[in-house]
C-alpha cells in the first residue's frame, strides 16, 4: 500500500508542476505578489497529496515564537518535504539554494520566477556577497529568508558542521535568526521516493538576536538550539550516543 500511494503521490506530483511551472515562466513580467500567489495555489496542491495520498500530516509547536515582521529562518535540512511545507508556516519565503537547481524543467523555472537566492557554491567569497546582496533585499521587501545552515539533506541522528554563510547575512545585516527543528527524515528520507504516513513535527525556537554577535557566536547559538531539540524530538536517535556518554562518566 505504502508503494501504491508514492507511485500515486509522484505522478500526481509530476502533473501538478507541469502547468504551474508554465504559467510562472510567463508570469515572470508580473509582480512578484503574483508569482508567489500562483506558488500558494500549487503548494495548497502539493500540501493536499502528502496529507491525503500519502497520509502525511504536520504538527507545528513554537508558532507564538514567530516574530510579526519577516527575518532569517535557519533551519534543518533532512528531506524535501521542509522545502515545500516551511513556506505553509513563513509567507512569503524564498530559500537560499545551490544555482544548479534552477536548470531543472518546470521546477527550477518556478524557482527562478520566485527570485529564490541562487548561489554558486564554489565561488567563495563571491557566493557570501551574492548572498548578503540578495537577502538584504529579499528582507527589506518583507520577504523570508530561508537558509540551511548544514548546506545539505542530513539523515536523522546524523550531524554535520553548520556552515557560516547565514550567520554572516544575519550579522550584516542586523537580522534576528528564527531556528527551526523537524523530524521530516523519520517519513520522507533523503533521496527515497517511498514516505511513511505518520506526523511530522515542526518545533520553533526563540528568535535570536545578532546585533553586536560574531558571525561564529551567531552559527553556534542556532547550531546548539537545533540539535537540542532534534534529541527531543527524534530521542531514539541518540539514545545510543546518550548511553555511551554516561556510561564514559561513571
Amino acid at each position: 500500500m505504502i508503494v501504491l500511494r508514492a507511485l500515486l503521490f509522484w505522478l500526481l506530483v509530476v502533473l501538478l508542476t507541469i502547468p504551474f511551472g508554465l504559467a510562472l515562466v510567463l508570469l515572470t513580467l508580473m509582480p512578484l505578489k503574483a508569482r508567489f500567489f500562483t506558488v500558494h495555489l500549487w503548494r495548497m496542491g502539493f500540501m493536499f497529496l502528502v496529507r491525503w495520498v500519502l497520509g502525511v500530516k504536520m504538527e507545528v509547536r513554537g508558532r507564538e515564537n514567530i516574530p510579526a515582521r519577516p527575518v532569517l529562518v535557519l533551519a534543518k535540512h533532512q528531506s524535501a518535504w521542509e522545502t515545500v511545507a516551511l513556506q505553509e508556516i513563513f509567507v512569503p519565503t524564498v530559500f537560499v539554494l545551490k544555482q544548479e537547481l534552477l536548470k531543472i524543467p518546470f521546477f527550477g523555472w518556478g524557482l527562478a520566477a520566485l527570485r529564490m537566492i541562487a548561489i554558486d557554491r564554489n565561488a567563495g567569497k563571491e557566493a557570501l556577497r551574492q548572498m548578503l546582496e540578495q537577502g538584504k533585499e529579499r528582507l527589506e521587501q518583507g520577504i523570508w529568508v530561508v537558509v540551511f545552515p548544514e548546506g545539505t539533506r542530513v539523515p536523522p541522528g546524523e550531524r554535520v558542521r553548520y556552515k557560516p554563510g547565514a550567520a554572516y547575512l544575519a550579522t550584516k545585516t542586523g537580522t534576528p535568526v528564527l531556528p527551526v527543528a523537524h523530524n521530516a527524515g523519520e517519513l520522507w528520507p533523503k533521496r527515497a521516493w517511498i514516505i511513511r504516513p505518520g506526523t511530522i513535527t515542526v518545533s520553533i525556537g526563540p528568535a535570536i538576536a545578532t546585533q553586536g554577535l560574531k558571525d561564529a557566536e551567531v552559527n553556534a547559538a542556532v547550531e546548539a538550539w537545533i540539535e537540542a531539540e532534534m534529541r527531543r524530538l527524534a530521542p531514539h536517535r541518540y539514545a545510543q550516543a546518550s548511553g555511551g556518554a554516561d556510561a564514559g562518566a561513571t
